[in-house]
This record gives structure tokens, sequence and C-alpha cells, in this order.
């Protein structure tokens, strides 16, 4: 599960827990706001998992070609074998069953009208996000808050992953203000990386990443294309193979001998 925060001996997953656990520790991103500004956060948050993960989940983990292309060698380059061979599948089963589960009742029946439907849905939500911000540098004035956190999560994998299919990225990059929202975040808070990259070095290992998962991608369908090759061939019961005890001439020896299996 990601996000993950790890502080000394303590893991903890999940954003409500992150937030819950940093503000334990005296630190509140929203402590200098309102509480209208407060309700407004919690508002947003639900607007976006509600209107904007669905697209998202749909757009990294069930659109065919994102998923195989990107997502599926992205994840397996980071899971150690052989999890790096099923929890990729499984997780876009979860995503597909998340999306069906939460829209896939009436009216919507079919998996085409629940598709245009989520992707609607994240087209206007990612238009109430652009009036929202408007020419702000953060939603709430000139400092980041727990809603701006939230809205880049979302936004920055869908602005800066290159998909082949690029539906709800073309739609956000028609949106400048919330580009520009994730360019000065990026640039701000990101500008060395966890493992002390700098941007420049950060081109050099990603050309190495996206060498490992198209290497991780080829021996992925290989692997499968086996398991189907050896799904379709002739299946026989195991023989019973009888183990003999060689005389000390190198011959064979008598029946009474023999060792049993």
């Amino acid at each position: 599960d990601v996000p993950v925060l790890i502080s000394e001996d303590i893991v903890i997953s999940q954003p409500a827990k992150i937030l819950n656990f940093l503000r334990k520790q005296k630190y509140n991103a929203d402590y200098e706001l309102s509480a209208k500004q407060g309700a407004d956060t919690l508002a947003y948050i639900a607007l976006l998992e509600e209107k904007l993960l669905p697209a998202l989940l749909h757009t990294f983990w069930v659109e065919a070609e994102n998923y195989c292309g990107v997502t599926k060698p992205w994840f397996a380059s980071r899971i150690a074998f052989p999890l790096s061979l099923y929890l990729p599948g499984k997780m876009s089963r979860e995503a597909l069953n998340r999306i069906l589960l939460t829209r896939g009742g009436p009216p919507l029946y079919s998996l085409t009208e629940v598709e245009a439907q989520i992707y609607r849905d994240a087209k206007e939500c990612l238009n109430l996000l652009s009036q929202r911000l408007g020419t702000s540098q953060f939603f709430f004035g000139d400092t980041p808050t727990t809603l701006d956190a939230f809205v880049f999560g979302f936004l920055a994998p869908i602005y800066k992953v290159c998909f082949p299919r690029v539906q709800l990225q073309e739609h956000l990059k028609h949106l400048p203000n919330l580009c520009r929202f994730c360019d000065d975040i990026l640039n701000c808070y990101f500008r060395v990386t966890v493992s002390g990259h700098s941007p420049a070095g950060q081109d050099t290992a990603d050309a190495n990443l996206q060498k490992l998962t198209q290497l991780v991608n080829k021996e992925s369908n290989l692997i499968e294309k086996m398991d189907d090759n050896l799904r379709k061939s002739p299946q026989h019961p195991p023989r019973k193979l009888t183990t003999l005890k060689l005389a000390a001439g190198g011959e064979e020896s008598s029946p009474s001998n023999r060792l049993s299996p």
C-alpha cells in the first residue's frame, strides 16, 4: 500500500493514518486554516476520492495499453520474484472490481458505459479544481496545506507518467494552472530525490529504469506464454519409477536387492 511513511522503526501507510501520525508529532499543515477552510478541505478530498480516483485507477490498472506498457513492468521491477509475476495482475483485478463495485450499478451496466462515466466525472473534477485554484500558488494562499498534498498526489502521476493512452492526461494539460501547480511543487520540494540524485542525474536513472522495466516485461510475457503452452500440452499421470541398486561390477543387481522408489 502506498503512500508509506517510515519514521525510525514505525511504518505507516494510507494518507489519513500518516496525517494523524504527523499531527501527533506537532506537524500540522492546516494549523492556520479557518473552520470553513477546514470544511472545504474535507469536501474537496471527498470529491477527489469519489470523482477522480476511479479514473486514475482505470488509467493505471485497467486500460490495457497503459497497464501492459507502463504499470505492470514498472511495479514488477520493484517486486521480488516470483511475486512480481502475480501481484501486478492481482492489483489490476482489484482496481477493476473497485470501479465496478462503486460505479457499476444501474443505470450503467456495461464496462464501456462505466468507463465513459468515470472519465466524464474525472474531467469535471479537474475543471472544478482548476477553478478553485485560479491564479493562486496554493489552494489556500501562499502556503501548502493538506489539500495541496492530496491534490498533488492525484495529479502528479497523471501529469508526469508517459502513457500510451493519455485521455485524462490530455485534459489535465489543457488546464495550465494545475500543471503549474504540479511543476511548482516538484521544483520546490522534490529537487533532490530520496536516493540523492540531482534532476540531471535522475534522467540517467530513469533511462536505466526504463530499460529494466522493458526487460522485466519481456520476461513476464515469455513466462506467461510458457505457462499457456504447458496448460495446452497433453497431461499424463506421473509414472512410478524404480530405483535400481548397481552391483559392484556396475551390473544391475538381482530383483531381491532392488530399492523401493
